[in-house]
């Protein structure tokens, strides 16, 4: 007997390894404003969270310098850089293994709508997930509007049978908001241990894919 009815996953750090394409457009976006270069450490934080939050918070920037800045990475990324990525290893399999015992699967992501689709079908993520769940153009929508989206999608009114799978504290913190489980996995970009995890309330912590599966299952 499965735990869970339903899985919702985070996109960046959890499906697909997107750190390149981020990494390029911001490196874009540095250069055409020359803004001070970052160290790794730094560049990492820009995977996951509303891209002009990312900007204002690092650099200082004002609403309508963030915003310019989210403008021309948006340019970029979409045109040139999106599709660098690749899924982790093990995620397709964990994600059938766990639609084979019965759960649905969803994705919540902070990607824009027109991006979360565009990448998550060129990956074909489309195939084995029923919900793709993004942000919207003005990135409005916090994580915990984005996990209710796809629960509402997914048409589960129990939310005891739901857990939200990510790799950071957004995906956490939009988890408890919502009344749901939380696994964290420490093979992204966020949660680097499960101490780091354990912050937050949650019922597992994931190294790989495979073990949502155990978690879930």
């Amino acid at each position: 007997m499965r735990h869970y009815d339903a899985v919702i996953f985070d996109l960046d750090g959890t499906l697909l390894d997107t750190s390149e394409g981020i990494f390029r457009s911001v490196e874009y976006v540095i250069d055409t404003l020359k803004l001070p270069r970052l160290q790794e450490e730094v560049m990492r934080t820009f995977i996951g969270p509303p891209i002009q939050k990312s900007f204002a918070r690092i650099y200082g920037m004002d609403k309508a310098e963030a915003g310019n800045a989210a403008e021309l990475f948006r340019n970029r990324y979409k045109e040139n850089d999106l599709l660098l990525a690749k899924p982790y290893d093990g995620i397709f399999e964990a994600i059938r293994d766990l639609n084979e015992a019965g759960a649905r699967t969803a994705v919540a992501t902070y990607k824009r709508q027109d991006y979360a689709e565009k990448i998550l079908k060129h990956f074909g993520f489309d195939k084995v997930c029923d919900i793709m769940c993004g942000s919207d153009f003005d990135g409005v929508l916090t994580k915990k509007d984005i996990i209710e989206n796809a629960i509402n999608g997914l048409g589960i009114s129990d939310r005891s049978r739901i857990v939200m799978v990510g790799d950071s504290d957004n995906d956490a913190v939009g988890a408890e908001e919502i009344n749901v489980a939380f696994i964290g996995v420490t093979y992204g970009f966020g949660f680097g241990s499960s101490e780091d995890v354990n912050v937050y309330s949650n019922i597992g912590t994931a190294d790989r894919p495979s073990q949502i599966v155990r978690i879930v299952l």
